[in-house]
């Protein structure tokens, strides 16, 4: 999106730099992550910043209002009620397309909006071995607010561990050795000394929570960083455990589980801005758009992808038995942004925040990008392509 730093990139980068590069991570938490890593990051000049930040802040508007979690809380299902919600989300990402604004610009628009955390930890990794292994401009970074590495990672202990000793804090998932996004977890172990858990793991009695370590010892669990989506653990009735979110237990949600519902496509046609294409909700619809093949069908309750239809037709809707579980969401045209030897990608940046107890409202301290080649923008899509997959936008300070 920068020619001239695009230009010299391209120009220098090799397959030797790059494996050496994926090798580094990979060395890191000896794990080879199942996704694709991009052999670029993207460069964000200064006037993209400034429109993705006026969006994120339009947005942050619209859930920092005192009559959000009222406005929302249709998205939570009856029977997945859990105790102990805080007054508001402590992770918020939200998605946005690279796009052609129609001046000669570029302009992002939302995809998605997520009360739940994402790659926190990995892509502070990334983003610094992308800086080790290729020569990148000094006065890009992918954090926020002047953070430095050390001062986000310190950060992130603040909020998610705070008072607490790491041993008595869990990353909560089911399976994790499982996930895709494993490495994030390892990262975080090593990074704040959370240990990572399976929901099976936990134990309860009464109200108190506790795992038991590799010593043997039962260590009492005060707060969760839950990492669990509801629509997986729903599946996995094979799953013996005695930890259930829906039971009073005397912990902390370091990203409560309602928030994932609450923050979520759910969110979508509450806003009204210039980066928020127009989304309704399907059953509040008395009349489909007249042009309907310029709109896409998300259902609300899924996840990565999962069950959305880009081209639909009246068919799709009509044999829809449960409209008020979708939305439909007009169509984002990515703009192929990013130069590569061959076919340019599409581009899509996550802004990750953090909300700590005790402050007005989210800030902004990192991001993620995804490359594209293909119809679907995802990290498991375009895996027989090249310069493509999971990659950071370095921002223009």
């Amino acid at each position: 999106m920068i020619p001239s730093i695009r230009n010299r990139y391209n120009a220098a980068f090799t397959q030797e730099k790059y494996q050496a590069f994926l090798q580094d991570i990979y060395q890191t938490y000896d794990h080879i992550p199942p996704f694709r890593i991009s052999e670029t990051p993207v460069f964000i000049p200064k006037d993209l910043r400034a429109k993705l930040e006026e969006a994120c802040n339009e947005i942050m508007d619209v859930i920092c209002r005192p009559d959000f979690k009222e406005r929302s809380k249709g998205a939570i299902l009856s029977g997945q009620v859990v105790p102990n919600e805080d007054e508001h989300t402590i992770f918020l990402q939200m998605d946005f397309g690279i796009c052609d604004d129609g001046k000669g610009g570029l302009i992002p628009q939302l995809i998605e909006v997520q009360g739940f955390p994402s790659l926190y930890f990995f892509q502070d990794l990334l983003a610094n071995a992308y800086q080790k292994h290729f020569d990148l401009p000094s006065n890009y970074s992918h954090l926020f607010g002047g953070l430095t590495s050390e001062e986000y990672l310190k950060l992130l202990d603040r909020v998610i561990v705070g008072d607490s000793q790491p041993e008595n804090v869990v990353l909560l998932e089911v399976e994790p050795e499982k996930q895709a996004t494993r490495i994030d977890f390892y990262g975080a172990n090593q990074a704040i000394g959370v240990p990572i858990k399976c929901v099976s793991e936990l134990k309860k009695e009464g109200k108190d929570v506790y795992y038991i370590n590799e010593k043997g010892r039962k260590i009492g669990v005060e707060k969760i960083v839950n990492r669990v989506i509801f629509d997986e653990l729903i599946k996995r009735d094979d799953l013996k455990r005695d930890f259930y979110f829906t039971q009073e237990a005397d912990v902390k949600w370091v990203g409560h589980p309602h928030w994932f519902f609450r923050i979520s496509k759910h969110t979508l046609p509450l806003l009204k801005s210039k980066y928020n294409p127009t989304s309704y909700f399907l059953n509040e619809l008395d009349k489909l758009p007249d042009d309907l093949e310029n709109y896409v069908l998300k259902p609300l309750y899924s996840f990565a992808g999962t069950g959305v239809i880009i081209n639909i037709n009246r068919y799709d809707i009509e044999s829809i038995s449960d409209p008020e579980n979708y939305i439909l969401q007009r169509k984002v045209s990515y703009s192929p942004v990013i130069q590569t030897p061959n076919t340019p990608a599409k581009c899509e940046i996550r802004m990750l925040m953090l909300w700590e107890r005790g402050t007005a409202r989210p800030i902004i301290v990192n991001n993620l990008a995804r490359l594209s080649k293909g119809a679907m923008i995802g990290v498991k899509y375009n895996k027989d392509k090249d310069w493509v997959g999971a990659s950071v936008g370095m921002f223009e300070q």
